[in-house]
């Protein structure tokens, strides 16, 4: 049976617990019980499933990402939305930063499958948030503040076991 893989940056747990927040408020307010499944996250790299026999073979391309960056700060400001009416998005939204593409860049480099685009966000309410309860929220959202920083030392290789477990982790040189 396959397992679902995914490459991602994770904040610090003060940030974690202030998404978490928005994402209550969510599943309380807009029927998105799915927003509350994942700790806030910027994916580098989107899940995908392999047989668990090959997972030496992405421990090993994990391990080959070129991380020497130096650490470096993403400032979250705002939000934004994806309005697709089948599977609308609202998220915070990454400043742009040269240093989270140059990542993606180097991450997308060894594991040539997935969106080849990239849009840095770290997801609030999706999944099955109806579109109709996306536009209310997103009529609250979209001129709502949020503004905080977090410095970036490493990135995650996660595995799907009922959640998503960290398995690796490489630091940022």
């Amino acid at each position: 049976m396959k397992k679902m893989y995914f490459i991602a940056i994770y904040p610090p747990k003060d940030i974690i617990d202030e998404v978490r927040v928005f994402k209550q408020d969510f599943a309380l307010n807009y029927d998105n019980s799915k927003a509350l499944t994942n700790d806030a996250h910027i994916t580098l790299l989107s899940p995908f499933d392999r047989d668990p026999e090959l997972e030496s073979d992405i421990h090993n391309a994990f391990q080959k990402i070129n991380t020497d960056i130096p650490p470096f700060e993403i400032i979250l400001n705002g939000f934004g939305s994806f309005p697709n009416p089948k599977n609308p998005v609202i998220f915070i939204r990454p400043e742009t930063n040269e240093n989270l593409n140059l990542l993606h860049q180097r991450t997308r480099h060894h594991f040539s499958f997935g969106k080849k685009s990239f849009t840095p966000h770290m997801t609030v309410g999706y999944r099955n948030l109806s579109f109709d309860n996306y536009l209310n929220a997103w009529e609250i959202y979209k001129n709502k503040e949020y503004k905080t920083k977090f410095l970036v030392d490493k990135i995650l290789l996660l595995r799907h076991d009922g959640r998503w477990i960290p398995i690796a982790e490489k630091h940022l040189k």
